[in-house]
């Protein structure tokens, strides 16, 4: 069990925003996005749009919701500009959680083309794309490693940061009315996809050792 305080939500308010509102969760299929899923069922959404490209984890949180709520499941990549544009136009979505990232920090100083590619101009992709069709809200989720980042990950998704934030800084000088875009980062999630956790939890089931990525780590 881990001392940390409970945040209390304040559910009176989060229903206001999205009982009865078309929504849609990019990253839909990943540990983060198909929590938030979990927890917009509970506001009764008018729609709830799950986007990932990933298909079989996809699949498989679409097989754990349709039981408890009508959802809508679409396969696409957020840096597929024209599939995005289609998806806007046929469900025209009001608040957007956009969680689709890559968040693999050693696999991204590996791959960083796709980092950039995906963090920073996939999020600047649904972000223009929710002002274009005059989204309420966007919530973007980030991560704590773009606080002073120190790898391709952390750095994609602070770029990425400062675009939403410069976005919506200059929305609010051209418009009162305009789309409202909000920043939160997670940081490690205990017994997401790709963390340490499960990884650990296997390696001393098979007796050790247990693997760290970096010799400098404590």
């Amino acid at each position: 069990i881990l001392d940390t305080d409970h945040i209390q939500l304040d559910k009176v308010r989060i229903s206001k925003e999205l009982t009865d509102k078309v929504i849609m969760i990019t990253g839909a299929a990943g540990s983060i996005g198909s929590e938030i899923a979990r927890q917009c069922i509970r506001f009764k959404p008018k729609k709830l749009i799950l986007l990932d490209q990933a298909e079989s984890p996809l699949y498989d949180i679409e097989n754990e919701l349709k039981k408890l709520y009508p959802i809508n499941v679409v396969i696409a990549d957020v840096c597929n500009k024209s599939r995005m544009e289609k998806v806007f136009r046929y469900f025209h979505p009001e608040y957007i959680f956009h969680a689709a990232a890559y968040k693999h920090v050693p696999m991204m100083e590996d791959n960083p083309y796709e980092a950039v590619s995906t963090n920073v101009f996939g999020t600047q992709i649904v972000a223009d794309l929710a002002v274009k069709h005059k989204v309420k809200k966007f919530v973007f989720v980030s991560t704590d490693k773009a606080v002073n980042p120190t790898n391709i990950m952390g750095a994609s998704k602070r770029i990425a940061e400062i675009y939403v934030q410069s976005l919506n800084e200059k929305l609010g000088l051209d418009h009162e009315n305009h789309t409202r875009f909000v920043t939160t980062r997670f940081g490690n999630v205990l017994g997401s996809n790709g963390s340490v956790i499960p990884i650990f939890k296997r390696q001393i089931e098979d007796g050790g050792p247990v693997t760290v990525t970096h010799p400098e780590i404590t």
